[in-house]
């Protein structure tokens, strides 16, 4: 089994995955609240 060293291992793709989900989840409730502001308006 190789040593671990701890900081060599490349995280990029994690990085790059994660700044994804961010902002994936900022949108979608970005969405969301537009939504709900459109049928507080809107609601008859």
């Amino acid at each position: 089994m190789a040593e671990y060293k701890h900081g060599e291992m490349d995280i990029k793709v994690q990085t790059e995955t994660f700044n994804g989900f961010v902002k994936f989840v900022v949108w979608t409730v970005a969405v969301i609240l537009v939504v709900l502001l459109f049928l507080a308006v809107f609601a008859s």
